[in-house]
């Protein structure tokens, strides 16, 4: 029985040639072409969402802004400090803090820690490219997410269905 769906978004590819604080780098040209095909891609494959956490920085941001467009519903909006720069341990206390009211949240996030939580989560490996997303099935209350293993639903960019 699925209790929650978890979807994890590394951010799209940034743009180094600034001068500008890695918080708020901007997205490159790539990364804004890159980002409605992931919005597109929930648009088709997944049903309603009802939060997006965000980190803080700009290209998180501007990749969120890129992707809910594509949605015919955005969900509710949390922009989270803490989820900048984010350990998986920190990533877990983000997703472990969730109301259980919630039932699909998008997560986005950056490596490495975007990654470890998807490992962490399925136990398994699992690359998350800039503007990837990762479609984690959780078996578990929130609060559980990491203590039993979830299960990968889809991954890449664009995402292909696993197992």
């Amino acid at each position: 029985m699925v209790e929650h769906t978890l979807i994890l978004l590394r951010h799209a590819k940034s743009d180094w040639s600034g001068h500008e604080s890695d918080h708020d780098r901007p997205l490159a040209t790539r990364g804004r072409r890159q980002a409605p095909d992931a919005g597109r891609w929930l648009a088709v494959n997944v049903d309603a969402i009802d939060l997006a956490v965000v980190s803080t920085a700009k290209r998180a941001r501007s990749t969120w802004d890129l992707v809910s467009e594509e949605l015919d519903e955005p969900p509710s909006t949390r922009y989270d400090g803490d989820a900048y720069a984010a350990s998986v341990d920190e990533l877990l206390d983000i997703v472990r803090s969730l109301d259980e009211a919630l039932g699909t949240v998008v997560l986005v996030g950056h490596n490495p820690g975007i990654e470890d939580l998807a490992d962490t989560l399925t136990g398994d490996r699992v690359p998350m490219p800039t503007s990837a997303l990762a479609v984690i099935e959780l078996t578990s209350t929130w609060d559980g997410a990491g203590r039993v293993p979830g299960r990968l639903r889809a991954a890449g960019r664009p995402p292909t269905p696993v197992g």
